[in-house]
């Protein structure tokens, strides 16, 4: 603790070392404010008296370098003087020495011309000489080309003579083998045209049976005891008899002279309902009916918009038709081989369902069982959740008051505590010495 006297009343207070401390710090900051404003003015002056001697020393300096600028060029245009004196000698001698040499060089010149002269004269007469060699064996060159060209020309027209014959006698067999084909249909019957056309099926079909289809079936359809009949039936099976494809196929064809044209779309319920009727899942028409059509002309057709499983194809497409089913059939093999194993082994489809429903419902049992007890448990952590979302609430704003009051205590000084109170002012002066501020 220290006493302090105020200097004006006499009067004598304590103050501890915080509230002195404080009153020095305010005594010595008004100090030291003082010395740096002197020191500042002191540092303003001696910069001023600085920059005045710059500039008169570099005034000075200019000076000076005027000066010897001045005396460099007098000294330049003496010798300049004394240069032009020599140049004029140099060139007068350099003017000597070029003289001499064009005239060696004019001497050099008229007799390179003389001896070019010569050279050409020469040269021309050889020149000449060779250009009558030349055009006289150019003339006969071009004889020849002229007797080769009239060759080729006239073996060119025997060639042409020689194939226009060759084409004109094709063309003339081909219309004969048309007309011969047009008279052969003109006598065939409907019956006959449609019986061809299934025997060129059959003859394809049997020219790669033994190589591409060694297990297959494939024979005419003959049993008309549900009032109609397709026209072949293919049939394939693996080695453990499960079928892998079976395709009813129809063969339709016309006469060019047949009165009322047919199209293929007025086979198409006949034939599904032969297939239907056969146990066959494909379904084939092998048309040449609508011969102009874009749409048959294309490939193989796909009519499973109209009836299911069903595709008309020219002539040409018959095997590849059979060969892109059988290929598709494959791959469905396995579970054929699968669903001919379970009818094997008896299984008993109506009790595994029943069983089936028994399982489902005991499961379902006991899933809504777990699921009220799931949803308990979940009801009961909600709750706890609430609960401790409340204490955490309470928590934040215990911590908020908490950190505003510490706030608040840290914010406190000496200073603002004695603000506006003049006694205490007087004791702080007193104990550090100075006088207090008087009041107003």
């Amino acid at each position: 603790m220290h006493e302090i006297v105020c200097p004006h009343c006499g009067k004598a207070f304590t103050i501890d070392e915080a509230g002195y401390a404080d009153i020095v710090s305010q005594v010595r900051n008004k100090e030291f404010d003082a010395a740096l404003h002197e020191r500042l003015q002191i540092a303003e002056n001696e910069k001023r008296s600085a920059v005045e001697l710059a500039e008169a020393k570099f005034a000075s300096e200019q000076q000076k370098a005027a000066a010897a600028k001045d005396a460099e060029i007098q000294d330049l245009k003496a010798k300049l003087g004394a240069g032009e004196s020599t140049q004029k000698l140099a060139v007068a001698e350099a003017l000597g020495a070029v003289e001499k040499e064009r005239d060696a060089l004019a001497n050099q010149l008229e007799q390179a011309r003389l001896a070019e002269k010569a050279s050409a004269e020469l040269a021309a007469a050889k020149l000449a000489n060779e250009l009558q060699e030349a055009k006289a064996k150019t003339s006969s060159e071009i004889q020849e080309l002229k007797s080769g060209l009239e060759r080729a020309e006239f073996e060119k027209q025997l060639a042409e003579t020689g194939l226009k014959d060759k084409y004109e006698t094709q063309l003339k067999d081909r219309d004969e083998a048309i007309e011969r084909l047009r008279d052969m249909k003109a006598r065939l019957s409907t019956k006959m045209v449609g019986e061809t056309l299934e025997l060129h099926c059959e003859n394809t079909f049997n020219q790669l049976r033994a190589t591409a289809f060694p297990k297959a079936y494939f024979e005419k359809d003959n049993d008309a005891s549900t009032g109609s009949k397709g026209d072949y039936i293919f049939r394939e099976s693996d080695d453990a008899g499960v079928e892998l494809v079976s395709i009813m196929f129809e063969m339709k064809n016309e006469s060019d002279a047949t009165a009322t044209k047919k199209r293929n779309e007025d086979f198409f319920k006949e034939l599904d309902k032969d297939r239907n009727e056969k146990g066959c899942e494909y379904a084939v028409l092998v048309s040449l009916l609508e011969p102009e059509s874009e749409l048959y002309n294309s490939g193989i057709v796909d009519v499973s918009h109209r009836y299911p499983k069903m595709y008309v194809v020219r002539p040409q497409s018959f095997i590849t038709v059979i060969s892109l089913l059988r290929n598709a059939a494959l791959g469905a093999m396995v579970y054929k081989k699968e669903l001919a194993l379970v009818r094997e082994q008896s299984v008993d489809i109506t009790n595994f369902e029943n069983e089936l429903d028994s399982f489902k419902s005991a499961f379902g049992k006991n899933y809504d069982l777990a699921s009220r007890r799931f949803q308990t448990a979940i009801d009961e952590i909600d709750k706890s959740i609430d609960h401790l979302q409340k204490t955490k609430e309470a928590l934040l704003g215990s911590e908020r008051n908490l950190r505003l009051a510490n706030d608040k205590a840290q914010d406190v000084t000496i200073k603002k505590l004695t603000r506006g109170n003049p006694t205490m002012a007087g004791k702080f002066a007193e104990l550090d010495g100075g006088e207090a501020p008087r009041e107003g």
